[in-house]
C-alpha cells in the first residue's frame, strides 16, 4: 500500500469509520475498503453496520440507502456529484403521477434510485435479486418496474411475468452490443461470457450468463472454467484476477467504463474522513418512506 492509503487507513480507525465500496471502483479505493460489493450487498452491510462514520465509495443512491439504513451514522460521500443517470431518470414526482395512473399496481424500483423515487415505491429490488422480488408479487398484480427497462424486461423473460416498463435504462450497459460481444467470442474462443442483466435482452440472450457484478464473482469462484468474458463496467476486473490468480478474465472492446463511478479517489476519501464531509442528509419524511421499500427488500425470502 502507498502512504496515502496508509493515511486513509490510520483516519479510519481515529473516526471509528467503515469503508464501503462498490464493484466498479478503482482497485486502490477497494484495496483500502473494509467491504466490497455490489448493491444488495452494500445495503446489507450499511443495514448491519455499527460504525460512527460510513464512508461509501460508490455514487450518491448507495451513499443515500446506506444513510436510510444506518440513520445514526454519519455517512460520507467523497465525492458529492458521484452520481447516477439512470437514477435521474426517475423522479419521485414522476413516480408519485405514475401511481396516480396505475393505483391498483405494485411499483418496483431498482435501488438505482433516489431516496426520493424510493419514498414513492412499494419494495426495492436490485440486480441479484430482481427475480426474487418479482415472483413475491402475487400473480395477476399488475406490476411497475423502474427504472430499468432493460433488467425488467429480462426479468420478465426469465420469469414469464409480464410487466409494465419505466423508460430508463443504465447507458453504460445499454450502450453494450451484439457485434462487442460477438468480436470479443472471436478474439478469445472458448471463453464464457457474463454479462449484466441491465444490458438489453437481445444482447443478454447472446451471452452464458446474466448476473449481477456479486454474482459474476461468486459464480467465477465455483466455476471449473478457466476464461471469462465480462460484459460489465470494467472496475469489477480488477476483483476479478486478484481473487482468482488461476483464469483469465477479459474486457469488451471499446473498455465499458462508468466516469461517476470513477470520480471518488482516494485523496477524495483522505479528505472527507478530516473534514467529516460532504454529508448525506436526507428529510425525515422522505427517509421513513424510502426506508420501508429498502425494508421490504431485504426481509423479503
Amino acid at each position: 500500500m502507498n502512504k496515502l492509503q496508509e493515511e486513509i487507513l490510520r483516519l479510519k480507525v481515529e473516526r471509528h469509520a467503515l469503508i464501503l465500496a462498490h464493484n466498479y471502483v478503482d482497485f486502490p479505493l477497494q484495496e483500502i475498503a473494509d467491504f466490497v460489493g455490489d448493491s444488495l450487498e452494500l445495503s446489507v452491510k450499511a443495514a448491519k453496520a455499527d460504525a460512527e462514520v460510513l464512508v461509501v465509495c460508490g455514487v450518491r443512491f448507495m451513499a443515500e440507502t446506506a444513510k436510510l439504513l444506518s440513520p445514526h451514522a454519519t455517512v460520507l460521500l467523497p465525492c458529492a456529484d458521484a452520481g447516477c443517470p439512470m437514477a435521474d431518470m426517475a423522479s419521485g414526482d414522476a413516480v408519485r403521477a405514475a401511481r396516480a395512473a396505475m393505483p391498483d399496481a405494485t411499483i418496483i424500483a431498482y435501488v438505482n434510485t433516489t431516496a426520493a423515487t424510493k419514498a414513492e415505491v412499494d419494495i426495492c429490488c436490485t440486480s441479484g435479486n430482481a427475480e426474487k422480488i418479482v415472483s413475491s408479487v402475487k400473480k395477476g398484480t399488475p406490476i411497475l418496474f423502474l427504472p430499468d427497462r432493460n433488467l425488467g424486461r429480462n426479468v420478465s423473460r426469465t420469469l414469464d411475468r409480464p410487466m409494465n416498463y419505466w423508460s430508463g435504462c443504465c447507458p453504460i450497459h445499454d450502450a453494450i452490443t451484439l457485434e462487442m460481444i460477438e468480436n470479443a467470442r472471436a478474439k478469445h474462443p472458448g471463453a464464457e461470457v457474463l454479462i449484466h442483466p441491465e444490458c438489453r435482452p437481445e444482447v443478454v440472450a447472446a451471452a452464458d450468463r446474466a448476473l449481477s457484478t456479486g454474482g459474476m464473482l461468486r459464480y467465477v469462484r465455483e466455476s471449473d472454467k478457466k476464461s471469462f468474458i465480462i460484459a460489465t463496467e470494467c472496475g469489477i476486473l480488477f476483483r476479478l484476477r486478484n481473487e482468482n490468480p488461476g483464469k483469465e478474465f477479459f474486457a469488451l472492446e471499446p473498455a465499458v467504463v462508468c466516469k461517476d463511478m470513477k470520480k471518488i479517489t482516494l485523496e477524495m476519501v483522505r479528505d472527507a474522513l478530516i473534514d467529516l464531509k460532504p454529508q448525506v442528509e436526507l428529510s425525515p419524511d422522505v427517509a421513513e418512506m424510502a426506508l420501508n421499500a429498502v425494508r421490504r427488500m431485504i426481509d423479503t425470502k
